[in-house]
C-alpha cells in the first residue's frame, strides 16, 4: 500500500514543479500588467481570457478524459496509435472549424465580451492560440499515461517560461513599441507555438491517420458528459465576479477578484495533485485491495490540505503585508480589506480537491453521466448563494457561495459513488479534521472580530492545531512512521 501512495507522491511532485512555477509566475505578471495598462486595457485582456477559458472546454469536449480513460491499459502498437490519433484527429478537425468560425463571428462575439472594435484584430491571436492549445492536450494527456512526469514538467515549463520572458521583454524593456495588451497574446502564441513543436516528435511517433469510428463512439460516450461539466465548473470559478459587480460596485468586485487569487496556494496543492490522481487511479483500479488505498490517500490529503489551509489562513495577512525590498508589497493596501475572504476560498478549495479523490469510482465504473449532474447541481448552489448573501455580507458571501458549491459537490460525489463503487473511506478520521478546521476558523474570526489576532496567537493555533491531528487523526504507526522521518529517538 505504501509503495503505491509513494508512486503517487512522488509524481505529484513532478507534476507540481511546472504546475506551481506556471502559475506562481503567472500570479506574479499581474503587477507588471496593473503598472503597464490602462483598466479598460487590462479589463479587456481579461474578458478574452474568459472567452478562452471557455472556449477550451468546448473544443475538447471531454476527449482527454476519454483517451486516458481507454488508453492507459492498451499493450497493442497498432491499438495504441488508433486510440491516440482518433481523439487527436477528431479534435483537430473539431478545433479547426470553431476557430475558423470564431474569427468570422468576431464582431458578435467581441460585442457580447463588451470589447472596442479597435480589438477586433486580437481575435486572429486567440483563435490560433486556441488551436494550438487544442493540438497539445492529447499529447500531454499520452506522457501523463506513459508517467513521463518530468518530460510532462519540462514541455510545460519551458512554454511558461517562454510566455513570461516575452510579456517582460515586450511589456518593460520594449514598451517604446507600444504594443499594449497586444504584447500578451504575441507571448502567448509563441508559448503555444513551442509546446507544439516539443510536442511534435511524440505526436508523429504516435499518430496513424485514421479515426477509428468504434473507438470515436466510445470515448465520445464516456467524454461528453464532461462538456457541461466543464462549463458549469467555470460557472462556479467566475460567476460571482459579474455578479458582485452588479450587486454592489466595481470597486467591491476588484478587492474581492484581488483576494479571491491569494487561493492560488491551495489551488495549486489541488492541481498538482489531481494531474498525478487521475492518470493513478485509472491504471491501479485491478489492484488487489486497492480501495483501501484509495481511503488512505483521501485522509492523508485531507491532512496535507488542512495544514496548508490552517497556516496560510493565520499568516496570509502577514505574507500580503510583507514590504519586498524596492517593489512594495504583494498587493497594494486599498485590497486588504478583503483578506477576510482568503481562509473560506482556501477551505473551498479543499472540499474541490476531495471532490476529486471521492469522483474515481465515477470513472472507474464508466458512470461519468453524473459528473454533469454534480457540477450542475454545484454551479446553481454558486448562483443561488451568491444572490442570497451578497447583499448581507457582501464579500464574504461570494465566497461563502464558492465554499458552499465545492462542498455540496463532494456530499454529491460521495453519496451517488458508494451506490457503485464502495469504499470504506476513514469517515471519522476525515470528520475529525474538518471539525479542527472549523474550530481553528471560528478561534480566529473570532480574535480577528476582537482586533487581538496577535501573531503569538497565531502561532498557539498553529501549533494546537497540529497537536490535535497528532492526537486525535493518527494512529500508533502513522505516529511512529513521522517520528522516525523527523529522527525523533525513543
Amino acid at each position: 500500500m505504501l509503495d503505491k501512495i509513494k508512486q503517487l507522491t512522488k509524481d505529484t511532485v513532478v507534476y507540481g514543479v511546472s504546475t506551481i512555477i506556471g502559475r506562481f509566475l503567472n500570479f506574479l505578471l499581474v503587477p507588471i500588467y496593473t503598472y503597464a495598462f490602462l483598466p479598460k486595457e487590462y479589463g479587456i485582456q481579461s474578458q478574452i481570457y474568459v472567452f478562452i477559458s471557455i472556449l477550451n472546454v468546448i473544443l475538447l469536449f471531454g476527449m482527454d478524459t476519454a483517451y486516458m480513460k481507454y488508453a492507459v491499459n492498451v499493450k497493442d502498437s497498432d491499438e495504441e496509435k488508433r486510440n491516440f490519433s482518433t481523439p487527436y484527429l477528431t479534435v483537430m478537425i473539431v478545433s479547426f472549424f470553431i476557430c475558423s468560425f470564431v474569427i468570422l463571428l468576431k464582431k458578435p462575439i467581441f460585442a457580447l465580451l463588451v470589447i472596442p472594435s479597435d480589438y477586433y484584430y486580437i481575435i486572429f491571436y486567440t483563435s490560433l492560440i486556441l488551436f494550438l492549445d487544442s493540438l497539445t492536450i492529447i499529447p500531454f494527456v499520452k506522457l501523463r499515461i506513459e508517467r513521463k512526469a518530468k518530460k510532462f514538467a519540462l514541455f510545460k515549463f519551458l512554454g511558461i517560461l517562454l510566455n513570461i520572458t516575452l510579456n517582460y521583454i515586450l511589456i518593460v524593456k520594449l514598451k517604446y513599441l507600444k504594443l499594449g495588451v497586444e504584447a500578451i497574446f504575441i507571448s502567448n502564441l509563441a508559448s503555444s507555438a513551442l509546446t507544439l513543436i516539443l510536442l511534435s516528435p511524440s505526436i508523429f511517433k504516435s499518430i496513424k491517420i485514421i479515426i477509428d469510428l468504434p473507438i470515436l463512439k466510445k470515448l465520445l460516450k464516456f467524454g461528453l458528459p464532461f462538456l457541461p461539466a466543464g462549463l458549469s465548473s467555470i460557472m462556479i470559478q467566475g460567476i460571482d465576479r459579474p455578479i458582485l459587480t452588479q450587486l454592489t460596485d466595481l470597486n467591491t468586485a476588484g478587492i474581492y477578484s484581488a483576494n479571491y487569487k491569494l487561493g492560488i496556494f491551495m489551488m495549486l496543492f489541488v492541481s498538482m495533485f489531481q494531474y498525478a490522481w487521475q492518470p493513478f487511479f485509472f491504471q491501479n483500479a485491478q489492484e488487489k485491495n486497492i480501495k483501501q488505498v484509495f481511503s488512505k490517500i483521501l485522509t492523508y490529503f485531507t491532512i496535507a490540505g488542512s495544514l496548508i489551509l490552517i497556516f496560510l489562513s493565520l499568516f496570509i495577512d502577514d505574507i500580503v503585508k510583507f514590504h519586498i525590498i524596492g517593489r512594495g508589497t504583494l498587493i497594494g493596501s486599498a485590497y486588504w480589506g478583503g483578506l477576510i475572504i482568503v481562509p473560506i476560498i482556501l477551505f473551498g478549495y479543499l472540499f474541490n480537491g476531495i471532490y476529486y479523490i471521492l469522483s474515481a469510482g465515477m470513472f472507474i465504473e464508466d458512470k461519468s453521466t453524473y459528473i454533469p449532474i454534480i457540477t450542475g447541481l454545484g454551479a446553481a448552489i454558486n448562483v443561488s448563494v451568491n444572490f442570497l448573501l451578497i447583499p448581507v455580507w457582501g464579500i464574504v458571501g461570494a465566497a461563502l457561495a464558492t465554499l458552499a458549491s465545492y462542498l455540496i459537490m463532494a456530499i454529491a460525489v460521495y453519496k451517488i459513488t458508494q451506490r457503485f463503487y464502495k469504499i470504506n473511506y476513514e469517515k471519522r478520521k476525515v470528520t475529525t479534521i474538518l471539525s479542527l478546521i472549523i474550530l481553528a476558523g471560528a478561534v480566529y474570526y473570532y480574535l480577528m472580530y476582537i482586533h487581538k489576532l496577535f501573531f503569538t496567537y497565531k502561532i498557539f493555533i498553529l501549533a494546537g492545531f497540529i497537536t490535535s491531528l497528532f492526537l486525535f487523526v493518527l494512529d500508533n504507526n502513522e505516529k511512529l512512521f513521522i517520528k522516525k522521518k523527523i529522527g525523533f529517538k525513543r
